[in-house]
């Protein structure tokens, strides 16, 4: 839950600069328009030396994002909750990537609500995570580099 309305929470997913105070890398969309069909690329911090690229499969603002990110979709869906707006993140993904991206978007979307995430708080997150889809997912990548 957000506190800030759908219009609000639509632009800091869609706009570039409020995008960089979460999201884990920058996103530079072709024409600079969110519109289906549109390319991206997410360039990483220049020590990562990856940048990914992707297309924009969905766009109905204020409602529902979709766009593919590497390997990745990514859809957010928004929804009002009372002043403030319901989020769902819904990342389609390697099974083994599951544990070490569900504790990089709770970071993301911490960040995303305001709250500082505590330093050291990936790698407890990522073993939480690993502990409980392993037994379904397999084996669990830990942090990329």
């Amino acid at each position: 839950m957000l506190t800030d309305p759908p219009p609000v929470v639509w632009r800091a997913l869609t706009e570039r600069e409020q995008l960089r105070s979460w999201f884990p890398c920058d996103v530079i969309l072709s024409g600079g328009r969110w519109r289906v069909g549109a390319a991206i690329a997410f360039p990483f911090p220049a020590e990562r030396h990856l940048t990914l690229a992707g297309v924009v499969l969905e766009v109905d603002e204020p409602h529902a994002l979709a766009f593919t990110w590497g390997d990745d979709t990514l859809r957010f869906e928004l929804s009002p909750e009372g002043d403030g707006t319901r989020l769902v993140l819904i990342d389609e993904l390697p099974p083994g990537s599951a544990a070490r991206n569900a504790a990089g978007w709770e970071r993301c979307l911490d960040l995303l609500a305001g709250l500082e995430p505590a330093a050291d708080g990936w790698q407890p997150r990522f073993e939480h995570y690993a502990a409980a889809f392993s037994p379904a997912l397999g084996l669990q990548q830990g942090r990329s580099s």
